[in-house]
């Protein structure tokens, strides 16, 4: 019998490395009856840490897609990574999820990524739940990170369990809700006495916030005192879905406490699909619903050495059968032979996806990541997913020439299913340049390009794209004069060159007056005067951001053609860039670095270094500053490894253009002194 979109949970596992949340899975997957044993990580045998780079390293490099039943629901979990070199992976996870589980560290507290997933979960809007994990280790304190969590994040947090114990002391969880004690491992009893003040204190702020989730209970609240059973959960399901309070919870993954609860928490207070709709590119969107026609969403493609290439897919409307189906990207029919659900590396067949569930199907050709999928043609086009941009480059080559096409295709391919990672050939600089949201990732990368194809990866600074421009209006004129034979070659060019604003690249205006250039020869011009910015002037870089007036000229009634033209046009472009003066600019980055409090001062003296401009600075709790500067990115072709040598492997930064800034004095004389090597 399918299952209906009300009975589905899809919610992504997501925190800081290193948090628990592997161990977490594989015990909500051992309560679930899924699997016999709980794996460790170092096992290598977990369910979702199941590919050769994740086994090797001992930590999640991918999303991970299980699924498990629980109190008549079906639960998708997505687990994954904890580096922010594989964000990419956690912007598509929680593009296919109703709910975030932030799972935090006990001893560690709030960290970096914490902060920067929090973000992004408040971007989307996502209601989200905090599992507190490792109570079991020494300097885990609960209230102390609940604490925290309200400082920092400005939420209305609300436990839902107590931990029974911290620390060596930590045996289970005091569930709120049901008002029972859970011991590690799932035995059920009665709540100790010693614990009954604090439990009906904090069971009465549960039970105040499940009365703000709707009028008509705040209504009996105030009539009875109190709510009972099924009101209590109505009102915090509906505070949780409007993300009115955060629900936290407790436990530790090691020894499988809070892991039940946790369960129950997911099954019957997160919400289902179906809340919000799917967003189209065109500013509509389509609801989730199990009636209508099939639409569907890819948000991840995966290439298994067995299956082949898996396309993850999210259904949002109608449901998804075997048979034809049409790629709305690339107006093309598809068939699919089989569904499957997934459990890590395990695909089960299946014959449908309902509305609002997750699955998977193999071998579609045409099919990539954040493409649309309906029954027939259509012009539905689903929002892409809002993924960063990649921060750290290289130019590459094979150390091997005779590889050099092999391993451009083994990384085309990666490219396809890992949007995160970009790769392509500059036709400025004559390089293949790759890039990636780190050092790990684009490393991870090459070692898999290794293993799989033996081919090993030479890698260098890439070239700045440096670019040329004047900062004065000059004039010149230039007459192109050859005399052969035959016909000669004629023409007369006279010209202004202005700087224009930033980002307005080229553009020729033509003032003659009295036609003394015929209009058929103007084409000849733009193409010399495009083809002089091109080349450059001072170091070989194009040019930008000029505006050239051609107010006039001479031509000759036989000698005269759009070659000459053209080369009269380019040489007096050259001519008036030595007029004023032209500069060398550079292209800056707007960076946004997070860093421990005691890594600040290094940071800062970095930055400066590196000329760049801090524009902000500001505590955003937990110990972590947020920087924000202005830095060449010249300057941050290695920022990856000097970030983590910076502060020890725990600061995080991310990167995007902002815009072309002049560069003189020394720094500019070695650049030039450079390109001419």
């Amino acid at each position: 019998m399918a299952i209906s979109m009300n009975a589905i949970r899809n919610t992504a596992i997501c925190g800081h490395g290193s948090t628990g949340k592997t161990t977490l899975v594989e015990q909500m997957l051992f309560r679930a009856g899924v699997i016999s044993k709980v794996e460790n990580i170092n096992s290598g045998r977990t369910m979702s840490d199941y590919q050769d780079d994740e086994i090797e390293h001992k930590f999640s490099l991918h999303t991970s897609l299980m699924n498990l039943p629980w109190k008549d629901v079906k639960i998708n979990v997505l687990d994954t990574p904890g580096s922010s070199d594989f964000v990419g992976e956690v912007v598509a996870s929680f593009r296919a999820a109703e709910t975030a589980v932030m799972v935090i560290s006990a001893p560690a507290g709030i960290q970096i990524e914490t902060v920067k997933l929090w973000r992004r979960l408040d971007n989307r809007k996502l209601p989200r739940v905090v599992f507190i994990n490792k109570m079991d280790q020494d300097r885990a304190d609960f209230q102390k990170t609940l604490d925290e969590i309200k400082e920092i994040f400005k939420v209305t947090a609300i436990p839902l369990n107590l931990p029974l114990g911290q620390g060596a002391s930590h045996e289970g969880i005091i569930d709120l809700l049901h008002m029972k004690a859970i011991k590690a491992g799932g035995e059920e009893t009665d709540i100790p006495a010693d614990k009954s003040d604090e439990v009906a204190q904090w069971r009465e702020k549960l039970i105040e916030m499940a009365a703000e989730g709707d009028d008509d209970l705040t209504e009996k609240f105030f009539d009875n005192g109190t709510l009972e059973g099924q009101d209590i959960l109505m009102g915090l399901k509906e505070g949780m879905a409007s993300n009115t309070f955060v629900p936290v919870l407790c436990g530790s993954a090691e020894i499988g406490s809070g892991i039940s609860d946790l369960l129950d928490i997911l099954a019957e207070l997160c919400p289902a699909p179906g809340r919000e709709s799917e967003p189209l590119e065109d500013g509509e969107s389509v609801a989730y619903d199990a009636a209508g026609d099939f639409s569907g969403f890819v948000y991840k493609t995966s290439i298994d050495k067995f299956s082949g290439k898996i396309s993850y897919i999210k259904v949002v409307s109608g449901v998804l059968k075997p048979g034809e189906v049409f790629n709305t990207r690339v107006e093309k029919k598809e068939r699919i032979s089989k569904l499957f659900h997934i459990n890590g590396k395990n695909l089960k067949e299946i014959p449908e996806l309902v509305a609002g569930d997750l699955g998977a199907v193999i071998k579609l050709e045409s099919v990539h990541t954040n493409d649309s999928i309906t029954a027939s043609a259509s012009e539905v086009h689903f929002k892409p997913l809002a993924l960063p941009v990649p921060v750290h480059s290289l130019a590459i080559s094979a150390e091997n020439q005779k590889d050099e096409d092999k391993m451009n295709d083994y990384l085309h391919r990666i490219a396809e299913q890992d949007l995160t990672f970009t790769i392509g050939f500059d036709e400025e600089t004559k390089e293949t340049v790759i890039a990636g949201m780190g050092e790990m990732h684009v490393n991870s990368i090459f070692e898999k390009l290794f293993n799989d194809s033996k081919i090993k990866v030479l890698t260098r600074k890439p070239r700045v794209p440096y670019r040329e421009t004047i900062t004065k209006s000059a004039e010149a004129e230039y007459t192109h004069k050859k005399q052969t034979g035959g016909h000669g070659q004629y023409a007369r060019v006279l010209i202004k060159a202005r700087p224009l604003s930033r980002g307005e690249d080229f553009e020729m205006t033509k003032d003659i007056k009295g036609g003394s250039i015929s209009r058929g020869y103007f084409p000849g011009i733009e193409k010399g005067l495009r083809e002089a910015m091109q080349e450059g002037f001072l170091a070989g870089y194009p040019m930008v951001d000029i505006g050239v007036s051609v107010f006039d000229g001479k031509e000759h009634p036989v000698d005269s053609s759009e070659m000459a033209f053209k080369l009269a046009a380019k040489n007096a472009l050259k001519q008036a860039c030595e007029k004023p003066a032209t500069v060398l600019v550079e292209p800056m980055g707007n960076l946004t670095v997070f860093v421990e409090d005691q890594y600040l001062g290094d940071v800062l003296s970095d930055l400066s270094s590196k000329r760049g401009r801090v524009q902000d600075q500001s505590p955003i709790g937990g110990g972590i500053q947020s920087i924000k500067a202005v830095v060449p990115r010249g300057e941050l072709l290695t920022y990856a490894i000097d970030m983590k040598s910076l502060t020890s492997g725990t600061g995080a930064y991310e990167i995007e253009f902002s815009h072309y800034d002049p560069v003189s004095g020394k720094v500019a004389q070695d650049i030039i002194a450079d390109s001419k090597k």
